[in-house]
């Protein structure tokens, strides 16, 4: 992997990727370039045959995310285009341009191959809740701070949050409770929706039992890993039927695997498998 500027990566154990914002000295808020390369490391994780699982997390003890930097969205296209001879049709296609590009940023952790796991801890403000949702399994410290806080500062929440959140927790009243309040809810209650998945002591916890399950799934068939996940989000968002004829096409290919013999002769023989990169 090539080295970043906003962004720690490295590979804790095999076949495991860690990705770690690393903007603590900033709460780890995002502003553009940062997005930007948060999407070339995905992209870059998704064809790599090294990676099989990934974990989010962000530096510093004080934040997951705290959110956009606010100093920087105001000098940006997120309140538009600075020369106001534009009309409202031309002010309107940039601006929707802009958050279209940053919607597909973030959409770059769910649709990565690999499945990736937050681990969060500290402030997780506005878009790490964009963030969140995109990944594919969340774990939380208990110190954890949660808001979906774009009402807060003017806007509809338009990287995610409002898109994706219900489809995680299947509560659509307690999303529209969160989202329409701006309200902090801390990692229990996170836990208790359906949220995250597990709640720790500690972001040193937090972080290196989110490995323990990234090396776990590590193991497992890259084919049928990535066939899974890709499934799993594709079922989502289509009907049963849909899915179910999706699945047989994928599957017409997957399943010719040589991983299969191998993952049945490593459990008759009582040995953890080894499987080809992909």
């Amino acid at each position: 992997m090539a080295s970043y500027k906003y962004f720690n990566v490295t590979f804790p154990k095999e076949y495991v990727a860690h990705v770690e914002t690393n903007r603590p000295d900033k709460l780890n808020s995002y502003f553009e370039p940062m997005w930007l390369e948060l999407r070339e490391v995905f992209d870059k994780l998704s064809e790599s045959p090294d990676a099989r699982a990934i974990v989010f997390s962000g530096a510093g003890d004080r934040a997951f995310c705290s959110g956009l930097d606010v100093k920087a969205a105001a000098e940006g296209a997120i309140i538009g285009p600075k020369d106001k001879s534009f009309d409202a049709a031309r002010i309107a296609t940039q601006i929707r341009r802009y958050v279209l590009g940053f919607q597909d940023c973030i959409s770059s952790l769910e649709r990565c191959e690999k499945p990736v796991i937050a681990a969060v801890h500290g402030i997780a403000y506005g878009l790490a809740i964009d963030l969140c949702t995109a990944t594919d399994i969340r774990v939380c410290a208990k110190d954890t701070a949660f808001s979906a806080k774009e009402v807060d500062i003017g806007i509809a929440a338009d990287i995610g949050t409002l898109n994706r959140l219900p489809k995680v927790v299947g509560n659509l009243g307690w999303v529209k409770e969160v989202a329409l309040s701006a309200r902090v809810f801390g990692a229990e209650e996170a836990l208790r929706v359906g949220f995250v998945n597990a709640v720790y002591d500690t972001k040193e916890q937090t972080v290196t039992k989110a490995v323990e399950l990234a090396s776990l799934i590590a193991t497992k068939s890259p084919v049928a890993v990535q066939g899974t996940k890709n499934i799993l989000n594709f079922s989502r968002d289509h009907p049963v039927k849909d899915s179910l004829h999706y699945t047989a096409v994928w599957n017409s290919a997957a399943l010719q695997t040589k991983d299969i013999s191998a993952a049945l002769l490593s459990g008759m023989e009582k040995r953890v498998p080894r499987f080809d990169k992909l």
